[in-house]
């Protein structure tokens, strides 16, 4: 394994994630508040750390962050092809787009991780972990991408063990602006996006449109009719300046998708709608001179998802759920002065989830809703007590319907000597994770499960030599118990109480319970550089996230977590606007299931990226994936795309 391991990195050290490193020119947070920025890293400024805008070099938590250029140059469909470009990242998905998605940041599982989209956490309370699915989040409007790793309950709440991704979409700039993006491919892949928006004085707005359609690939890797998917999205910003330190802003997100499945055993007709939509009203003024912002704001989303199978006589509808998530939230930010800043708030969360699972064609429909209720409080303090040092410290106490009470704490500190050009991390952070609805009140529900939780620590070095050179490290370690698992009924003999459905004398073959523990470590390597015309960037992780679970999966590798990943890229970018890339990622092999001996190989993939400026509004681009048309899975039985190419145009106006 250490060969492997030396190896890799030290292809990661000759090459890195300038896509980690930010030049944007100002970044609003959540008050729409527009904080100025520049380039390297004295000037970087982030917002998914403490819910408002912040300088990098005061942030003691590691974070990736990808600007409109990045974006752009790595050219995504989904913004997971985006995220598997940065470290510590791994994703799972039963066949082409639109399927069943599980992203996992640093070895958590597919739900321990927040979805964030201008300041409107996007969740689904009726899927059996209560987070939120990527299968139907595009590119769409998206033109800023936060990765915040390790546990970060403090300010986010629930869920918050793997990490936060936290995606903007694009502001206007100009009094009167639009945008149009148009791309053709392998599989008769179309997608389309568009927006318009301007600013004034009193008012920014802005809002986008898309649509994308492929015939697809087979779900089932021994399947052979194609199944196809459509989406199609929409977003929204306005804000509107209402007086001197106070605004008003609207947001809002939708989508609806129509994706075809397999089953198990190979092709089937079935179908599944999904439709999303999430709703933001906030109210922002400042008091005590600007040194007190306030905000104030409701959010709503739903989710509804319905799978059909034309193959049922009577019945086609095979399984229906809703959820719905509100939150009021108050957010505080106190900036006594340039070294120290509070940020506290409070939080009211309520879920609720309706589903339906219609066994056969006759039985009539049993519609069970459920709900569950949480309130929070939290802080965080910040201060520079010389210059260079940053040392924060925070906490959440949350109190729910079911669980009851949870508290959560964090401290770090981040030491630059040099004005960012050597940035030192160390930070710990708690996170925890409310059962779902799902494993509270369905079938294999038990109302008395206890939240999962998670304590964190890592270590960060950052070296940067302008734009010639930069190199990136974090040791990282995360410990997870009270984790939530299937347990199974007797097969045979007296069943115990509880093995029977609540409420019922019917018995059932298991149930939820908090029976699992896991430990997870590693190491991130990053670096980029640039000579001239010619770049080149890459990282790579080494991630042991094993079971500690008593028992015969003790120190077990958890499924589908790769121990080793990798990314590499390389290329030419010349002054006429023509960009030029060769892009390499690679997936170390991974057990497929929690137990059992069936293993997914490890692969790597091969992608060529070319973009030409033609003006200043107008970018045409065309991307080769998948190169050598590599025959691989991310779970075992389902396909993944061979070899794709994508021609398109971008432009703005």
């Amino acid at each position: 394994m250490y060969h492997r391991l030396t190896a890799v990195a030290v292809l990661a050290l000759t090459a890195n994630p300038a896509l980690a490193r930010d030049d944007t020119e100002a970044y609003p947070n959540d008050t729409e508040s527009d904080m100025g920025g520049g380039n390297g890293a004295a000037d970087r400024i982030v917002v998914t750390a403490l819910r408002t805008p912040v300088a990098a070099t005061r942030v003691s938590s590691t974070v990736t962050v990808l600007d409109e250029p990045a974006i752009v140059a790595l050219q995504p469909v989904a913004v997971t092809d985006a995220l598997l470009r940065t470290p510590g990242i791994s994703l799972s998905r039963n066949g082409g787009y639109g399927t069943t998605t599980s992203l996992r940041i640093r070895g958590a599982d597919a739900g321990q991780s927040v979805m964030v989209i201008d300041g409107m956490r996007l969740s689904d309370p009726s899927s059996t972990a209560g987070g939120y699915g990527f299968s139907n989040l595009l590119l769409d409007d998206i033109d800023r991408i936060e990765i915040l790793r390790g546990p970060q309950s403090i300010l986010w709440g629930s869920d918050a063990i793997g990490g936060v991704v936290n995606v903007r979409t694009r502001r206007p700039t100009e009094p009167l602006e639009g945008s149009v993006a148009v791309e053709a491919g392998t599989h008769d892949t179309v997608s389309a996006r568009a927006g318009v928006g301007g600013t004034s004085e009193a008012i920014d707005w802005r809002l986008a449109a898309s649509r994308f359609t492929t015939d697809g690939i087979s779900a089932r890797s021994n399947g052979t009719e194609a199944d196809g998917y459509t989406r199609t999205g929409a977003s929204g910003t306005v804000t509107v300046r209402v007086a001197p330190g106070v605004s008003l802003d609207l947001r809002g997100y939708w989508s609806k998708s129509n994706n075809d499945f397999d089953g198990t055993s190979g092709d089937t007709l079935a179908y599944g709608l999904t439709k999303e939509w999430s709703g933001y009203a906030g109210l922002n003024f400042a008091l005590l001179g600007g040194k007190l912002v306030n905000r104030v704001a409701f959010l709503q989303g739903e989710t509804d998802r319905a799978n059909y199978d034309p193959a049922r006589k009577i019945r086609q509808i095979s399984f229906d759920a809703h959820g719905r998530v509100r939150r009021y939230e108050y957010q505080g930010t106190y900036i006594a002065s340039d070294r120290i800043q509070a940020v506290f708030g409070a939080e009211r969360e309520e879920q609720r989830m309706t589903t339906a699972s219609p066994g056969n064609n006759t039985v009539p429909y049993l519609l069970t809703p459920t709900s569950v209720d949480t309130n929070s409080v939290y802080g965080e303090l910040r201060v520079t007590p010389v210059t260079g040092l940053t040392v924060n410290g925070g906490a959440r106490y949350s109190d729910q319907s079911r669980f009851g009470s949870n508290t959560v704490l964090s401290a770090g500190a981040v030491y630059t000597p040099n004005a960012g050009a050597t940035v030192l991390r160390a930070s710990y952070s708690e996170g925890y994770k409310a059962p779902s609805l799902y494993q509270l009140f369905s079938i294999y529900g038990v109302a008395e499960l206890s939240p999962e939780k998670a304590k964190g620590w890592e270590v960060a070095a950052e070296q940067n030599f302008g734009e010639a050179l930069h190199l990136g490290a974090t040791w990282f370690q995360r410990d997870t118990d009270n984790l939530i698992d299937f347990a199974y009924c007797p097969t045979s003999g007296a069943q115990p109480a509880i093995c029977y459905i609540p409420g019922t004398t019917t018995t059932r073959f298991g149930y939820y319970a908090n029976v699992k523990a896991a430990k997870a470590r590693g190491l991130e390597l990053s670096a980029s550089g640039k000579l001239g015309v010619l770049f080149a960037n890459g990282n790579y992780s080494w991630i042991e996230a094993e079971d500690r679970t008593p028992g015969a999966t003790y120190g077990r590798q958890l499924q589908r977590v790769p121990r080793h990943l990798a990314n590499a890229e390389a290329g030419i970018e010349l002054p006429k606007g023509l960009r030029a890339s060769v892009a390499a990622r690679y997936s170390g092999t991974s057990f497929n299931a929690a137990t059992g001996t069936a293993k997914l190989d490890d692969y790597w993939l091969l992608d060529l990226r070319a973009q030409w400026q033609v003006t200043d509004g107008l970018i045409v681009q065309a991307r080769a994936e998948n190169l050598t048309d590599k025959d691989y899975e991310t779970v075992a039985g389902y396909g993944t795309l061979g070899r794709t190419v994508t021609f398109g145009i971008r432009s703005r106006f």
